[in-house]
């Protein structure tokens, strides 16, 4: 299980309730078998992509044989259209998917691990599902989400769906990972067995809620109180943008996960984000871009992949900076939800790629002369990180005053 993810406990007694909706009429292991079976068929609608032992495959039955040792099966295909069966419990459903529920579920019942480790860590080398000729027409648009960027092409997978295919196209730099791409097509073909397609992008949006993405997790991490906060020197005035945070009272705390593809705890130096910076400073600016949009197309999650892909291009075209940092913060929002009013310290390092997310979103706006929006969302950071490690009391009046960018008092 994840252990950022205070809604652990959550879903552990959601899969219970879940179980024994399932077993309420059955009576021993013969009966609550043929339950789930019958479960799943009411619930999954094959064929559905999954992944065994990190092998993608279809998975286009799920049976019961009356064996209670081998419990419930899997018929599997993969790309090459051989079958094969497989015990339902090893295989990797898509996790916001109703199969990846089921499995858990079904899991949990046999007292095994509901969440595998293989279905939580995200690979940067993992293998995917490729799409099919059935998976698309030409004669009418299609939505793809983009994941990895590159200067002629760029690696999608279909709105709704896991199946991974090429995009070539112009107009291709307004396109950013997570953004959702619609696309009248006009040629498709295989090269290499990889899905490619050629054709006009009717339009470009941002849309994160529409991507199906899990929520990072959020854990809990005491409270905040803002009488233990240092808000100046003793005897001097509290500022103006302290004085309803300090009336707010206390607040819980919480660490927001960090998804980063790749990277082994146990290696210092395994990180991706760390290798990309350091070749950027080595001046091979192309090879540290792939290695952020290999963690995009691995894990759109990764937050510290959207920000620093919005640093390359920061100075010189705030436009497209813009793009990069607001996938990242919305998608860390998804984790927040509407109501939110916790605390999101910056010295809990996991919290630091949403903060830089949010912090450079509202410099871009700043520039682009957004004024209103900026606020909202430097205001909305001294909420979520009273201590502001990154600065924004210094600048926040500039900005509700609409002074330009290039006007600023500090510079």
């Amino acid at each position: 299980m994840n252990p950022h993810n205070p809604k652990a406990g959550d879903e552990f007694d959601a899969l219970d309730e879940m179980i024994a909706e399932i077993t309420i009429d059955a009576y021993g292991n013969d009966q609550q078998l043929r339950a789930f079976r019958q479960a799943f068929e009411d619930n999954v609608e094959p064929p559905v992509d999954a992944f065994v032992v990190g092998e993608p495959v279809s998975v286009i039955e799920v049976d019961y044989d009356g064996n209670e040792r081998r419990g419930l099966t899997a018929k599997c295909r993969r790309e090459d259209g051989a079958e094969y069966v497989v015990a339902v419990s090893e295989i990797v459903f898509p996790q916001s998917s109703a199969a990846a529920r089921h499995v858990a579920a079904y899991r949990k019942w046999l007292c095994l691990d509901p969440f595998p480790a293989e279905g939580r860590v995200p690979s940067r080398r993992k293998r995917q599902h490729k799409t099919t000729d059935d998976d698309l027409g030409l004669s009418k648009p299609v939505e793809l989400v983009a994941l990895a960027v590159k200067e002629r092409a760029v690696r999608c997978r279909l709105l709704g769906r896991d199946r991974r295919i090429t995009l070539r196209a112009s107009r291709l730099w307004d396109v950013v990972p997570g953004a959702i791409v619609t696309v009248m097509p006009r040629k498709q073909w295989r090269y290499a067995g990889h899905p490619h397609l050629s054709g006009e992008i009717r339009s470009i949006r941002i849309d994160v809620r529409s991507l199906n993405l899990v929520p990072l997790g959020l854990e809990d991490m005491g409270m905040w109180d803002p009488k233990e906060q240092y808000w100046g020197e003793e005897g001097e005035p509290v500022e103006e943008w302290a004085k309803p945070i300090i009336a707010g009272g206390p607040r819980p705390i919480f660490e927001m996960e960090q998804v980063l593809p790749g990277e082994d705890p146990d290696d210092p130096f395994s990180d991706p984000i760390t290798q990309s910076n350091d070749l950027k400073n080595a001046g091979e600016r192309a090879e540290a871009v792939k290695i952020l949009m290999e963690l995009c197309e691995a894990d759109l999650r990764c937050l510290d992949a959207h920000s620093h892909l919005g640093n390359f291009v920061f100075d010189h075209n705030p436009q497209e900076a813009v793009r990069h940092y607001e996938v990242g913060l919305r998608i860390g929002e998804l984790s927040l939800g509407d109501d939110f009013s916790g605390v999101l310290p910056w010295g809990l390092i996991d919290n630091r790629p949403f903060l830089r997310c949010m912090h450079a979103y509202g410099l871009c706006l700043w520039r682009l002369g957004r004024f209103e929006e900026a606020a909202h969302i430097f205001h909305r950071m001294l909420w979520l990180n009273p201590s502001d490690n990154q600065g924004v009391r210094f600048f926040i009046d500039e900005v509700k005053a609409k002074t330009a960018w290039g006007h600023r008092g500090n510079e």
